[in-house]
């Protein structure tokens, strides 16, 4: 199947797309748009967070650029060996994915950093052609409940089907593919201490190894 990503003025989400309208006042010089995902189709290996921080990558265009998610999620995987290059906060940093691609549940920055349920689901036709344009993928990290339950909306499970839990993994019963949990990787989850960098490492280095 070929992966049409949403347009730059998509419109399924008429909130999204007013709040973006403010954003592109507030910070003309942000990406302000649905952010792509990165990383290639043919990777056998595909990461998934919420969506698009309002100064990350809504102002950089690149998922998990230029925030604290990104500042941990690009050291992990620079140092299990998938990605190379340096991570500078841009996306003309040159870094580089290996075998490895990166996207969101929800294109499009939500006010608050909350998505409602409708959004999530208007979005998720452009998860499920991407993960049906990607042929060689056997491998899902999920980063949080919502891009897990998504993740299984768009494979056609239903929401119970696998449990969320911080460091579980699935075989998907209709899929040669393995589902790998973690909680995301945010500034809150670190700070509460739910989530350690040695807790997020090992995921990481599971996720490497699969």
């Amino acid at each position: 199947m070929h992966f049409i990503p949403p347009p730059h003025d998509c419109s399924l989400c008429p909130r999204l797309r007013a709040f973006h309208r403010i954003n592109r006042d507030a910070f003309p010089t942000y990406h302000n748009a649905p952010v792509p995902s990165f990383g290639s189709l043919e990777a056998s290996r595909l990461i998934i967070g919420l969506a698009p921080g309002l100064h990350g990558a809504n102002a950089t265009g690149r998922p998990f650029t230029n925030d604290y998610a990104g500042d941990t999620l690009y050291a992990a995987l620079l140092s299990h060996g998938l990605a190379r290059g340096v991570y500078a906060s841009h996306a003309a940093d040159g870094l580089a994915l290996l075998d490895t691609r990166i996207t969101n549940a929800v294109r499009c920055v939500p006010p608050e950093n909350k998505p409602i349920n409708d959004e999530i689901i208007q979005c998720n036709h452009y998860l499920a052609t991407e993960l049906a344009a990607m042929p060689h993928l056997r491998t899902i990290l999920v980063l949080g409940t919502i891009a897990h339950k998504a993740t299984l909306r768009a494979l056609g499970y239903k929401q119970n089907a696998f449990v969320f839990a911080h460091g579980a993994t699935h075989t998907l019963t209709h899929h040669p593919i393995t589902l790998l949990c973690s909680y995301h990787c945010s500034r809150y989850n670190t700070n509460t201490g739910k989530l350690t960098h040695a807790m997020f490492d090992t995921v990481i280095a599971r996720f490497s190894a699969l």
